[in-house]
């Protein structure tokens, strides 16, 4: 079961198959990037209410480089009070996560 349920959260293509707030998915292939796009909503009072969507393109350019593009937009009050913040938790959490990826990718360990 453990195995089942890894393999459905890492296989991102499977995601629309079982996830609603998958928006976009597209595997990338020759001269096309992948996309991948999901939402996200927190429910509760106006102080509480969250939403979000994060959005990847990766794209491959000549000389074996690749282009990652991420965006996020967060509309409610916690996205507001994150980006008040110095140094901001949400841009450091995604540069982590690039440079972790970049890691990965190449083969390095942490």
């Amino acid at each position: 079961m453990r195995s089942t349920f890894w393999h459905h959260l890492t296989d991102t293509s499977s995601w629309e198959s079982y996830y609603d707030n998958l928006v976009e998915f597209q595997e990338p292939a020759e001269e096309v990037p992948g996309r991948l796009s999901w939402t996200a909503k927190q429910d509760g009072t106006p102080a509480e209410r969250l939403d979000v969507l994060h959005s990847w393109l990766v794209e491959d350019l000549p000389g074996g480089r690749v282009r990652i593009l991420t965006q996020e937009t967060q509309i409610g009050e916690p996205a507001a009070q994150l980006a008040r913040q110095i140094p901001n938790p949400m841009l450091n959490g995604h540069q982590a996560w690039l440079d972790g990826l970049v890691r990965a990718a190449s083969g390095r360990a942490r």
